[in-house]
């Protein structure tokens, strides 16, 4: 009992802090009415959570405009509203359905379901802006049912894993029924489409995908349903047994494509209405996903239905695989929790799966699946432990927020509440906190514990009315008996308008009243006042004095500032502009009526290629301030003078009629030495003669003084004679030297060749003895007569 009391104490002295905080808060401006445009209590307390209405007659000053009655409780204190005038809607929370937690689950009384969640309906009635908490409780119903289909990969590498499973169902419902007495378990294999490049697809090979030294295989599959959800540990070890190995080509499998169906064909998986349902697939291999069925020209994408025909998923290769944000929701939809047991080689990729699917946990499989029990109970109890607190779509413009209330609560303020640790029969509790962002109509939205059947249906509204207890005279002495009061504001009779029903309008409508008020933009008064019988009375402005104009579109506050005055101090504000007293000028009556700052050392202004404008020079362009002097973006006056110093010479294409312009623009003198210190120019006539000369500008634009000098630099004629015999002559002596060189190189290599042969002679020997076999051809006789006379 005295633990009761500390605990209520605590409480009272947390709402106390809170209360004086936020007292502190609004003493100090933090709470804040951002108003926009305010036409009733509606449109006020529709503006924020800190906004509210006085609805006291006479509040408002003469040429007040009605939206001064919408702000904070303090500010409208502040200006003389009564506490009973004031009106500030808040929030109503009301349980529709709330069944006590259940403690345990009682197969006798399988007819009711169990409750986990508490309440199970409410009723929201919200304010926009301001937020709305309350508490779901939480339990763990002791010895809840447990679903739990074992789905697993046959492909060829996960043999030996089959042959373990086959002797360990016993385990397996053993530590089920550790777990629960209520456990159900369920079997059914994949591998992948049977079409290429997934599987081989001839024909041998798909009804033995298998290698050949395999002697039990079964054909190729994609999904195969082998036994419905069973409490009978025998026909789980007899259908399990039954099952052969097959095979497929690319390391990837339809693991994905089998989990689908497994989620949406609930009748023939057989999961039961109130039970953890859980899905544990066993694998070495990675997983196909949306996308990769156009490998195999597969275009149509999967539709998350069940189309399981004679045990097998009937449209296997029509169908894509899914994606895995379709898997994830139709999980989360019908309340599966996945175990990815799986190979160490591919325990990281299904680590990040588990990020993007809710309610899911990854165990390291050994490579012949002997600890898959030890591992599913691992994986259920950090499920089970594991209390996630969530919502489905949202209504537009609403707002949820969770923060547990449990020793080992994740943090608050998010868009989903944990809880860690959570044992059976232990409760625990969450406060929702539901805020409604604007006007909205009734709308449902359910909240639930992920992978948990319970859920709360919340209905949700906004209370975007005042409720004003106005008195029921429709011809109040307020509104001059014309019309009644609605929260504070006159609602007129037929014929009549105004803020106190002061104006009839007789035949005429009151939107042409009202129109007359407006101008191009359509806003009446432009915002700054009230259209009293088609004309605009103006508010007055935060300065004390008051807009005007025939739409209220002027004021005498909000001109241009210099040095932080208005107008500089040396003007006045008249309807946005400045009207600067004798002596000043410019935007904001900042500058003086002075060229001091414009004059140059000759006493030009701006020297005459600008204005001068609050005593500073604007220059034309190209010109560069303080006095225009310099042009850098200007053309060179040597190049755009030419003509005109050809004309002077009386050369090029003028001769001797310089044109007004030349003799108007440059000034001129010929001199024999220059006095001008600027660059030097020069041109070549038509005569080809060089011209020198220096230019200066003078005041103005187009104006220049310019000194030449007297002499043209003319070059001699070259002689045409001396240049042709000269070039005859010396071509002749070139090629005559050219045949010398040649003749004198025949010479030495001849001379050479000689030498050489020569010296091969000298050294060749000839043999002198004769052949005494040989005999000559010829003979010759000797006439013993012939005395050689």
């Amino acid at each position: 009992m005295s633990e009761i009391r500390r605990c209520l104490l605590f409480l009272l002295l947390l709402k106390m802090a809170r209360y004086g905080s936020s007292q502190a808060q609004e003493d100090k401006g933090g709470e804040e009415c951002f108003k926009t445009v305010i036409h009733s209590c509606g449109d006020c307390i529709s503006s924020g959570q800190y906004c509210v209405w006085c609805k006291q007659l006479n509040f408002t000053k003469p040429g007040e405009q009605e939206a001064v009655r919408c702000d904070t409780l303090s500010q409208l204190v502040a200006r003389g509203c009564s506490n009973d005038d004031i009106i500030s809607p808040k929030n109503f929370y009301g349980v529709v359905r709330s069944t006590p937690l259940s403690s345990s689950f009682n197969k006798r009384q399988q007819q009711q379901e169990p409750i986990q969640l508490a309440p199970q309906e409410v009723l929201l009635k919200l304010r926009p802006g301001m937020p709305s908490t309350f508490t779901v409780s939480f339990k763990r119903v002791e010895g809840y049912p447990v679903d739990l289909y074992y789905l697993m990969d046959l492909s060829y590498s996960m043999e030996d894993d089959l042959r373990n499973i086959k002797v360990l169902g016993t385990e397996l419902f053993k530590a089920l029924k550790n777990i629960t007495e209520h456990a159900k378990i369920g079997f059914g294999a994949f591998v992948d489409k049977t079409v290429l490049p997934f599987t081989n697809t001839n024909k041998k090979k798909l009804e033995k995908p298998c290698q050949k030294k395999e002697k039990y295989c079964q054909p190729a599959f994609g999904y195969r349903h082998v036994l419905s959800m069973t409490a009978n540990e025998k026909d789980f070890n007899e259908e399990v047994k039954k099952q052969n190995i097959s095979g497929n080509l690319d390391p990837p499998e339809g693991s994905l494509d089998a989990m689908m169906q497994v989620a949406v064909c609930g009748d023939k998986i057989g999961w039961r209405e109130s039970s953890t349902r859980l899905i544990v697939l066993t694998t070495d291999a990675g997983f196909h996903m949306a996308g990769d069925g156009k490998l195999a020209g597969i275009l149509e994408p999967n539709d998350e239905k069940c189309h399981i025909e004679e045990n097998v998923n009937a449209m296997n290769n029509q169908l894509d695989y899914p994606s895995v944000g379709q898997l994830a929701m139709q999980l989360e939809k019908n309340n599966i929790q996945p175990i990815f047991a799986v190979t160490k080689d591919v325990v990281d990729v299904y680590k990040k799966l588990s990020k993007m699917i809710p309610k899911s946990e990854v165990e390291e499989l050994n490579k012949d699946s002997k600890n898959i029990v030890t591992l599913i109970k691992r994986a259920y109890d950090r499920l089970s432990s594991k209390v996630t607190m969530t919502h489905d779509d949202l209504p537009a413009n609403v707002i949820v927020t969770y923060t547990p209330i449990c020793p080992n609560g994740g943090p608050a303020g998010g868009d989903e509440g944990v809880c860690n640790d959570v044992g059976e029969g232990k409760e625990i509790s969450f406060d929702v906190t539901v805020t409604a962002t604007a006007c909205i109509g009734m709308q449902n939205f359910t909240i639930s514990p992920l992978g948990i059947r319970d859920t709360l249906k919340v209905t949700v509204s906004t209370k975007c009315n005042c409720e004003c207890d106005d008195p029921q005279d429709n011809n109040h002495p307020q509104c001059n008996s014309k019309g009644k009061v609605n929260c504070g504001i006159c609602s007129c009779n037929t014929g009549f308008v105004g803020r106190k029903c002061e104006c009839a309008i007789g035949e005429k409508d009151e939107s042409a009243l009202k129109e007359s008020c407006r101008r191009t933009n359509g806003t009446e008064c432009e915002g700054r006042g009230i259209c009293v019988c088609g004309r605009c009375s103006c508010h007055p402005t935060d300065s004390g004095t008051s807009y005007h104009g025939d739409f209220c579109e002027c004021d005498d506050d909000h001109c241009e500032k210099f040095a932080n005055q208005l107008c500089g101090g040396n003007g006045r504000c008249l309807c946005g502009k400045c009207m600067c007293n004798k002596g000043y000028e410019g935007s904001a009556c900042h500058c003086k009526t002075s060229d001091d700052g414009c004059r140059t050392s000759g006493g030009t202004v701006c020297s005459g290629r600008g204005a001068c404008k609050c005593n500073q020079c604007e220059c034309k362009d190209g010109y560069q301030r303080p006095f225009c002097e310099v042009c850098h973006g200007c053309l060179d006056p040597c190049q755009t003078k030419q003509t005109c110093m050809e004309c002077l010479f009386q050369t090029g294409g003028l001769g001797r009629n310089c044109t007004p312009a030349c003799t108007d623009s440059v000034k001129h003198r010929l001199v024999d030495m220059f006095t001008l210190t600027k660059k030097s120019c020069k041109l070549k006539d038509s005569e080809g003669c060089w011209i020198t000369f220096k230019m200066e500008q003078l005041v103005g634009e187009d104006n220049y003084w310019a000194e030449i000098l007297r002499q043209r630099e003319c070059p001699e004629l070259p002689n045409i004679y001396a240049i042709v015999g000269g070039s005859i002559g010396g071509g002749a002596v070139i090629g005559l030297l050219v045949l010398l060189l040649i003749k004198l190189l025949v010479h030495l290599k001849d001379k050479e060749e000689f030498k050489k042969f020569e010296n091969e002679k000298s050294k060749s020997k000839w043999a002198k003895d004769d052949n005494p076999l040989f005999k000559n051809a010829t003979t010759t006789v000797a006439n013993p007569t012939f005395t050689g006379e």
